[in-house]
């Protein structure tokens, strides 16, 4: 039996555990958001590494969630000199609103091929398949070819406020020459999606008060109302054709290179899929202004109202004129965007066209990140995909979502690459989260392949 067909049936033989594993962390709530089970979820995260046959580590600081941090060593044949660095989540988006899901959120239910239940896709199977991956090759002929580690945290669904605490104060044990984000999958055609880097995020909340109370609609015809100058001030930052007029909210971003704009260009992208999935119901914005929804999603930053409330809401009618109105805005941003920055041009902004008394509370901001695509790690992740899976990877200079990645550029200055067992249809954050049962498997196929790869990047000194 050759290595492959080795790796393949050690792959296959791990199945019901792997399941096992991962239906009951799915079943057990980890909302950051709700402060509800991180410190059962944080002990649990550390036994399943313990559990793959490494060490384990929960670290504490005061007012942070719990982070993890796991080690398992080179072996025999492994360098020691190098290192990989897994980093994870194991909290959760919140489940609501209950309805719309099919089964209870932490059922994690199996049925038609599929694993349902809230953070299957982000991000606790990625860590399930990892540890998997990483024990199957330490347990092969010479064990692992570098040390690996596991970085854990517990914030990442609320923006990872404290991460930048932990690594500046343990940057040395989570130093690494190469680093797997926390998510991915495959496409609307079947590739598997490498991203290396994210946008940036600034989001705030703003609040238009116009009295202490609600009041009689019929004063409508003498009184402002909240929700109508909200929704002016709202209109006065983004317009009709979709552009931002914030004034400032655009400088210093920094254009593509090349081999990211050619990157972007290869891209698969299927309206049709997208419509299915969501249920659209409005032409795409990019269509509109004629621009590649590819490199929109890659370059473009957005300014986007999250969610907008105001007066009375709930069945029937109730003539009201409200004393308040609020949005949630966020806005995703590419490389050397400062989210302060952005935040202050937004404050400006609404001052110089009249809306200085529309309070802007601060909530979380991130910078963009993106590793450089020539990098050796870059290109071994994308070559180990292609080996893997029989077929060119989607490789995405930047996702557009985010995620704390800027932080580990920073402090621990390794190439990041991130690849996970979703797919297009996980509706991660979403209801009826979920991921197929075959992708996960062959997940944990291309990452034994990956670790493996390894020893060909980062051969030991003496050989």
């Amino acid at each position: 039996m050759t290595k492959p067909e080795r790796w393949k049936a050690a792959v296959e033989d791990a199945m019901p555990a792997v399941l096992a594993r991962l239906k009951d962390y799915v079943s057990r709530p980890s909302v950051s958001a709700q402060k509800k089970g991180i410190g059962e979820a944080a002990r649990f995260a550390a036994a399943l590494i313990a559990k793959a046959g490494g060490r384990a580590k929960i670290l504490k600081e005061p007012g942070a969630n719990p982070l993890v941090y796991g080690f398992f060593p080179a072996g025999t044949k492994g360098n020691p000199a190098k290192t990989l660095l897994f980093y994870n989540h194991y909290d959760v988006q919140p489940p609501e609103p209950l309805a719309e899901w099919d089964t209870f959120p932490f059922s994690a239910e199996v049925r038609d091929g599929r694993l349902f239940g809230r953070g299957t896709a982000d991000n606790k199977a990625d860590f399930v398949a990892r540890l998997q991956a990483v024990q199957i090759v330490k347990d092969s002929e010479g064990g692992l070819p570098c040390h690996i580690k596991f970085l854990v945290e517990g914030e990442e669904e609320i923006g990872s406020p404290n991460l930048e605490r932990y690594l500046k104060k343990y940057a040395d044990l989570f130093r690494a020459d190469g680093c797997i984000w926390e998510f991915g999958g495959k496409n609307e055609k079947g590739q598997l999606e490498i991203a290396c880097g994210v946008k940036g995020i600034a989001y705030f909340e703003l609040t238009c008060r116009t009295a202490d109370a609600d009041i009689h609609s019929s004063a409508g015809a003498i009184i402002d109302n909240a929700a109508w100058r909200l929704v002016r001030a709202l209109a006065s930052m983004k317009n009709a054709e979709h552009e931002i007029l914030v004034e400032g909210f655009s400088d210093g971003i920094r254009e593509p290179a090349p081999e990211e704009r050619e990157a972007a260009k290869k891209l698969p992208f299927d309206e049709k899929v997208l419509r299915d999935v969501y249920g659209l119901k409005r032409p795409l914005i990019t269509g509109k202004k004629g621009t590649d929804p590819r490199e929109a999603m890659v370059f473009h930053p957005t300014m986007t109202i999250c969610g907008i409330w105001s007066g009375y809401t709930g069945e029937g009618a109730k003539t009201v004129l409200p004393k308040e109105a609020k949005a949630k805005i966020d806005c995703r941003l590419v490389p050397e965007q400062d989210p302060v920055h952005v935040f202050a041009c937004i404050r400006k902004h609404l001052a110089a066209k009249g809306f200085a008394d529309i309070q802007v509370e601060w909530l979380n901001g991130q910078r963009a990140h993106r590793s450089d695509l020539k990098d050796p790690f870059i290109r071994h992740v994308i070559r180990s995909a292609a080996e893997a899976y029989g077929r060119e990877a989607a490789v995405w200079p930047n996702a557009g979502g985010t995620g704390p990645m800027h932080l580990f550029g920073r402090y621990l200055h390794v190439p990041i690459a991130s690849v996970g067992v979703g797919w297009y249809g996980s509706r991660a954050h979403a209801p009826n989260e979920n991921i197929r049962i075959s992708d996960l498997q062959e997940g944990i196929l291309f990452l034994v392949h990956l670790l493996s790869g390894l020893s060909r990047l980062w051969p030991p000194e003496n050989s």
